[in-house]
């Protein structure tokens, strides 16, 4: 005799039918559940505040103060191509294509002894010129736009170099870039010098992101008093060759680290961001062989005598 009861049979197949209804159940849940969650998900994300872009005053201000660290950082910040009068200048700039400031200084002392004034250089045997700047590099070329631009001073302009930019980017191998250099560091002219150091670092400082240096000019030149433009031009450069390098930046012995926007693309540990440092800042010669009296580092040596 069983000792079931008509109850309990009752009891238990309902329970059996629960059972079996249990993974629809869940299911229907699971699937009216998960845009919920969704959805929770979504306004979670949203509610979370993104990084506040930068307003155009705000970079502006950023980038004024850059400047200001750098003045303090670079009090001396100068050329560092060795220049006698405009015209070496102008020489020299058009010799440092492609090469350090470093090889034009130790090779410009005999081209000049060579040739001291346009005239001279114009009539230069090009096969002599090019065996002097042949350690600047495409000395071939270098000596045609040195040859060609001597001459179009002696011709059009009496042996002396113009003090204005719409003449001197006519002059053969001269640029903005040359012109601006020798504007600014012979005649007292404000000029934006954007070699590959400058646009870098505006770059990295979220100044612009334009690569065209034409461009680049025109942005910077919009954020500082034109006062300004020959000395940033200078502080820059000097920061780009000392601790903020193309390949690996100093980033943790850098002064104005708390202004850019780009800190932790270099090395970041302070001790090993030291030995980066390069010139005056790691303890090393300059690029001048004949330095300002300002200068705190220590004179280039000859060619030759490194």
């Amino acid at each position: 005799m069983s000792s079931s009861t008509p109850g309990a049979a009752g009891k238990n197949a309902k329970a059996a039918a629960e059972a079996k209804a249990a993974p629809r159940k869940a299911a229907t849940r699971a699937k009216s559940a998960a845009p919920n969650k969704a959805a929770t998900g979504a306004k979670s994300a949203a509610s979370r505040k993104a990084p506040k872009a930068e307003s155009h005053l705000a970079m502006v201000r950023r980038a004024r103060r850059i400047n200001r660290e750098l003045a303090e950082l670079y009090p001396y910040a100068h050329p560092e191509l060795d220049f006698r009068n405009p015209f070496e200048l102008l020489v020299a700039t058009v010799l440092s294509a492609q090469t350090t400031d470093l090889r034009v200084n130790q090779t410009t002392p005999a081209l000049f002894a060579a040739y001291p004034t346009p005239e001279d250089m114009a009539a230069a045997v090009p096969e002599e010129m090019e065996e002097i700047i042949r350690p600047t590099g495409f000395f071939r070329a270098k000596t045609k736009s040195l040859m060609g631009l001597s001459a179009a001073l002696r011709d059009e302009f009496g042996g002396e170099v113009p003090g204005r930019l719409e003449d001197l980017v006519k002059l053969p191998g001269v640029g903005r870039k040359t012109a601006n250099v020798v504007l600014g560091n012979a005649f007292g002219v404000p000029g934006i010098t954007v070699d590959t150091h400058f646009g870098r670092l505006v770059r990295r400082w979220k100044w612009t992101d334009e690569e065209d240096p034409v461009k680049v000019e025109a942005v910077v030149a919009g954020i500082f008093p034109k006062s300004e433009w020959t000395m940033l031009s200078h502080r820059v450069v000097f920061h780009g060759r000392r601790i903020c390098h193309a390949r690996k930046p100093a980033c943790g012995a850098c002064p104005i680290a708390p202004l850019c926007p780009s800190y932790g693309e270099g090395e970041t540990d302070p001790e090993k961001a030291r030995k980066l440092l390069k010139y005056e800042m790691g303890g090393y010669p300059g690029q001048r062989l004949s330095p300002p009296a300002d200068y705190p580092g220590k004179p280039a040596p000859a060619l030759g005598a490194e």
